[in-house]
């Protein structure tokens, strides 16, 4: 009698559902950073310029590893200032979103660098400065890949400052007389086209300028009318603040946001944090933060 060795079936054998290998995705990534708050505007003395827009970083086929936690950080939005404050990066794991910069304003003195727009995701937009000396400041640089450069200040008619860097264009110098916020980009990832990282609007002695669709917030009038923040979870720049008829504040950037989606064929994430939106629709599952936290395949 002949004795074979190894293992025979007598019927097929399946491995389904949970006894299954893992298969850990690909995914489709969109990271905003906060954006850049407005410059003051001075009485009688300067105009600011737009806060820059939250970097603005998207693409596919991004490698995750299964069982291993991603960090997640969502940027806030920068405060309006003298010199405006920038925003803070946004993170999904190795891919970081630079915040944008801060709007320049009036400076200390003639030849303060405080007239600038700082660099960042966009940049933001020079200041006009009338103390003096007439100066216009120059526009913040942008990241390549992320955002514009803001508009430089205008140190004569219309006395202008730059409005603040979009990820899709560059800001309107202080030149014209409404110095736009440069426009954002649109993404659909999260299942609704949404334009995010709008710059903000400069402010001229002549007119306003209004923030850069997504999310960018329009400079202030004269006194008494506020400049408009940038838009929450879009990384819009803050408008900046006027120096005609009195002394109005640039104002705070819009925060950012992170979203990420895959094919629903496969499996749900194994454990999130900071509260993310999940909806499963389109073909896809999509999570969405506003606030930072963390993700498990």
């Amino acid at each position: 009698m002949q004795i074979s060795s190894g293992i025979v079936f007598t019927s097929g054998l399946s491995i389904t559902g949970s006894d299954a290998p893992a298969v850990t995705p690909t995914v489709e990534y969109l990271v905003v950073a906060g954006g850049g708050g407005g410059g003051n505007g001075v009485t009688g003395s300067s105009n600011g310029g737009g806060g820059g827009a939250g970097g603005y970083r998207t693409d596919t086929g991004l490698s995750v590893s299964s069982g291993s936690s991603i960090t997640v950080t969502v940027g806030a939005g920068g405060a309006g200032g003298n010199q405006g404050v920038s925003g803070t990066n946004s993170v999904f794991g190795a891919i970081t979103s630079i915040a944008g910069g801060g709007g320049g304003s009036r400076g200390s003195g003639a030849g303060s660098s405080l007239i600038n727009g700082l660099s960042g995701g966009s940049g933001g937009g020079g200041g006009f400065r009338n103390d003096g000396g007439l100066a216009g400041g120059t526009g913040g640089t942008g990241t390549v890949g992320q955002g514009n450069n803001g508009g430089n200040g205008q140190p004569g008619s219309p006395y202008g400052g730059g409005g603040g860097g979009g990820a899709g264009a560059v800001g309107t110098p202080g030149s014209n007389n409404n110095p736009d916020g440069g426009i954002g980009l649109q993404s659909s990832i999260s299942g609704t086209a949404t334009y995010y990282s709008g710059g903000g609007g400069g402010k001229s002695d002549s007119g306003v300028g209004a923030g850069g669709t997504g999310g960018g917030g329009n400079s202030a009038g004269s006194s008494g009318q506020a400049a408009v923040a940038g838009t929450t979870n879009t990384g819009g720049g803050g408008g900046a603040g006027a120096g005609v008829g009195g002394a109005e504040s640039g104002a705070s950037g819009g925060s950012g946001i992170v979203i990420i989606r895959y094919a629903d064929t496969y499996p749900a994430a194994t454990s999130t944090t900071g509260s993310p939106t999940i909806t499963t629709g389109g073909g896809y599952r999509v999570y969405q933060w506003t606030s930072s936290g963390s993700i498990t395949f």
